[in-house]
């Protein structure tokens, strides 16, 4: 200890070994520790005085009683330096000096009390309008759907051919308030423009149906009516012949007197008088122009054109392909009494409907230069209209009694 402590009095004191210095560790790589903790606020630590040589002696204490007042603070005041030290762990550790620090005389004790505790802070209710935003916010996510392996599975199930698992229930929908009802109950309605437009939808379906019911009629129907008409016709000729001595003469307009054959197209259709389209043309036979200034021939006469009319579609549509005749083929009429054989001589693709020259009895455009016994067969052109007339001309090259039977024509 230092001479001169105002603890220890150093009179009587026997001599003692000087005693050595320890010498401080030297500070180990790393971060330096932290400075202990300094003095409270409000507090004053005691004075110390400097220490001396070491060869200082002490006095030897009898007693109790020996102790000695401790006078006042020798000098200035200075902070104590933090006394070096080992951690516990592999590596040491030395401290490092604090700044130095300076205190200020304690006014007396009333000036010590107790450090201040730490402020605690409780927790605050949040209010209403708090918890309302923070419901909304904090609303619970949707359920995930499937994941991949829910997926794969399902996938098997399905190729294994198993019922797939029943849908999870859904959740019950949460109920509208007053304003959200009406607004679905407008949005449900449909508009004046959605209701227009499936109007407008339903009549063209409708009237698309209508067309395809009519063209159905038309290119399919009629042709089933007229070939039940015509083999009706045929039937009532064949028993007139049969039964009925009367003479061939004027008939009847729509009744039938003949049948006509045209091997080449397969065609074998009655001819009925008159060329009226409910009662003779729409039934599928074929009409003989046999009234005012379009009255022709009959095959039985000795000279003169024989015209006839006839559909070249629906209705049995007879002519349909006589644009097919080439000069030669033979058009076979059977009445009564005898078969007449025609050959085909010549066509004109198309005519307008007003020349009636084509069935004069020396037609006109048909490359005949004298009276004769000739047939001409007319009809519509294009197909499915009537802008147009079609003609085809042929000449008379036997007539032969129904006695002998059937001409080489019809036989071969």
């Amino acid at each position: 200890m230092t001479a001169g402590s105002p603890w220890f009095r150093t009179t009587n004191l026997p001599d003692e070994p000087e005693p050595q210095p320890t010498p401080a560790p030297e500070p180990a790589a790393g971060p330096a520790p932290a400075p202990g903790p300094g003095p409270l606020p409000g507090v004053v630590p005691p004075a110390q005085a400097p220490y001396e040589a070491e060869t200082a002696v002490y006095e030897a204490i009898p007693g109790p009683d020996a102790y000695q007042g401790v006078p006042g603070p020798q000098g200035p005041y200075e902070a104590p330096q933090p006394a070096a030290y080992e951690p516990s762990g592999s590596a040491a550790y030395a401290s490092q000096p604090p700044p130095p620090l300076s205190y200020e005389p304690a006014p007396g004790p009333q000036a010590r009390h107790a450090p201040e505790p730490d402020p605690v802070f409780l927790p605050q209710e949040p209010d209403d309008e708090t918890m309302a935003l923070r419901t909304v916010d904090q609303a619970p996510p949707p359920p995930p759907g499937p994941g991949r392996a829910e997926r794969r599975r399902a996938a098997k199930r399905k190729g294994r051919g198993a019922a797939p698992e029943p849908p999870a229930p859904a959740q019950p929908a949460a109920p509208l308030s007053r304003v959200e009802a009406r607004r679905a109950a407008r949005a449900a309605k449909d508009s004046v423009g959605v209701v227009l437009s499936r109007v407008v939808g339903e009549l063209f379906i409708t009237f698309g149906v209508v067309m395809l019911l009519f063209v159905t009629y038309q290119l399919w129907w009629t042709n089933v009516r007229a070939g039940q008409e015509t083999d009706k016709a045929k039937e009532r000729i064949e028993n007139s012949w049969s039964h009925d001595d009367r003479k061939p003469g004027a008939f009847e307009p729509g009744e039938g007197f003949a049948i006509m054959y045209i091997p080449k197209l397969d065609v074998v259709v009655p001819v009925a008088e008159g060329i009226d389209k409910n009662k003779v043309l729409d039934k599928g036979m074929v009409g003989h122009y046999a009234e005012g200034s379009l009255k022709t021939a009959m095959p039985a006469d000795k000279q003169g054109n024989f015209a006839v009319a006839g559909h070249r579609n629906t209705h049995g549509e007879p002519f349909r392909y006589i644009n097919r005749l080439e000069p030669g083929d033979p058009i076979v009429v059977e009445t009564r009494d005898a078969y007449y054989t025609y050959e085909m001589a010549s066509i004109l693709p198309q005519t307008a409907p007003s020349n009636v020259a084509v069935i004069d009895p020396v037609p006109k455009g048909s490359g005949f230069t004298g009276p004769g016994r000739y047939i001409t067969l007319t009809t519509c052109t294009p197909e499915f209209t009537s802008t147009y007339r079609m003609i085809v001309w042929g000449k008379l090259v036997e007539e032969r009694p129904r006695s002998k039977g059937k001409p080489d024509a019809l036989v071969g």
